[in-house]
């Protein structure tokens, strides 16, 4: 393979373009944003992610990796752009279909195109394979389409790209087959080979099913809650089963993958995701459950100051796309008599409009710390500090990530046990 071409350079795109290159290709990483491609030609990274800094500056100093605002002609082209969702919750394919038509120019006999992006079933064979033909070719014969859905969890990506099982589909067996070498070069897990359809439809069921497990833990700390159980001990109960694997409740389900994907499965057939819909339903509704809980534990205060600590969607990554914590800050900011702040040690100021303290000034003079994000940093918090500098040293624990010390003199409440907690004096 003499030339990959990857088009998007977000937490996909970039790490897969830099471990192309780690592993002695041509690459050259495609995104529409000038300022990205600046950051990554001058050997850093606009995105948080463990080891990729150090891999991006090996691989654009030696010259293996190169980006650009415009895709440039080569033997395989990557496709991982985003796909958002409109307000009615249906797939936006407006990226994917951006890129599939900047290449068109470019693509050559013999050329393989692969759609990483996370798409509806039937994206690849009735939205991407006609913009191809459309462009003169015999899809399948002079040029090869096929689908390979990421599956990484952020933290790990790096790792994960190279040792994960791979599902790659082609639109026909051939495509199937052209794409599968390219992942050949860099990936040491099985490589699965199947259709597209079958592709988009299995990334979708893997994020589904995580999404309908949560959602049932949700649920669960609701029922608890209303009759004063612990949900934490019925889960680790529970749990106790050699079949049993109840997840922990939390304040909703974030990032582009959990709280997207199952839409698109929706999307295409809405009679029959009945069980899918509804664990959508449930898991949106937690922000506005852990509000509530909110409200009544500062319902006795005057003015109360409330510590939001966490935008990102999940612990130790940079990553606010979809985070439950940013509906949450906006739901508390209703709330004209509260006084918020908000630390997260991983967003950076010029990710997000909201504005962020630094962990000190977060605290200073605070009635509750509402931790929303399980970031290494916060479960490892000094209580002393705590209770120095808050007024009413408080934490809602609503991940779970907070270790009770009866003997710190800080109050550590968690989303599943409530049930029979005084508001703060």
């Amino acid at each position: 393979m003499s030339k990959i071409c990857v088009i998007g350079l977000g937490y996909i795109g970039l790490p897969t373009s830099a471990l192309f290159a780690k592993y002695g290709h041509e690459v050259v990483g495609v995104d529409i944003n000038p300022k990205i491609v600046e950051t990554i030609n001058s050997g850093n990274i606009h995105i948080e992610e463990t080891g990729l800094a150090e891999l991006v500056k090996e691989v654009v100093s030696n010259g293996n990796l190169r980006a650009s605002t415009a895709p440039e002609v080569s033997d395989a082209y990557i496709i991982a752009v985003p796909t958002p969702i409109y307000s009615d919750y249906t797939a936006n394919v407006d990226y994917v279909i951006s890129a599939t038509e900047s290449i068109t120019n470019i693509l050559k006999k013999g050329d393989t195109v692969i759609v990483e992006s996370t798409i509806p079933p039937r994206t690849t064979d009735d939205i991407v394979k006609p913009i191809l033909e459309k462009a003169g070719f015999n899809v399948g014969e002079d040029i090869y389409l096929a689908h390979c859905p990421e599956r990484v969890l952020p933290g790990r990506i790096l790792h994960e790209l190279i040792h994960n099982t791979r599902i790659v589909g082609g639109i026909n067996e051939q495509s199937t087959n052209k794409a599968a070498e390219v992942y050949q070069l860099v990936v040491k897990g099985e490589i699965l080979k199947t259709s597209a359809l079958t592709a988009e439809m299995s990334k979708l069921m893997e994020n589904t099913f995580r999404d309908v497990n949560i959602a049932l833990a949700n649920e669960l700390v609701k029922i608890c809650n209303r009759l004063g159980i612990n949900a934490h001990e019925v889960i680790s109960y529970a749990n106790k089963h050699p079949r049993v694997n109840l997840h922990y409740p939390g304040p909703g389900v974030g990032g582009h993958c959990l709280a997207v994907d199952p839409y698109f499965i929706i999307e295409k057939a809405a009679e029959e995701s009945i069980l899918i819909k509804t664990a959508r339903e449930i898991n949106n509704s937690m922000p506005s459950y852990v509000v509530n809980q909110v409200n009544y534990l500062v319902s006795e205060l005057e003015n109360p100051t409330i510590s939001i600590f966490g935008l990102a969607y999940k612990g130790n990554v940079d990553d606010i796309r979809e985070s439950p914590a940013v509906e949450i800050f906006h739901l508390l900011r209703e709330n004209k008599n509260f006084n918020l702040k908000v630390f997260d040690p991983h967003v950076d100021q010029s990710q997000t409009s909201i504005p962020l303290s630094s962990f000190e000034d977060a605290i200073k003079d605070s009635n509750l710390v509402l931790i929303l994000t399980d970031h290494n940093e916060f479960k490892n918090m000094n209580f002393d500090q705590l209770k120095n500098l808050m007024a009413t040293p408080y934490i809602f624990d609503t991940r779970n990530c907070i270790e009770p010390n009866d003997e710190s003199g800080v109050k550590v409440m968690k989303l599943g046990n409530l049930s029979n907690v005084q508001t703060i004096q």
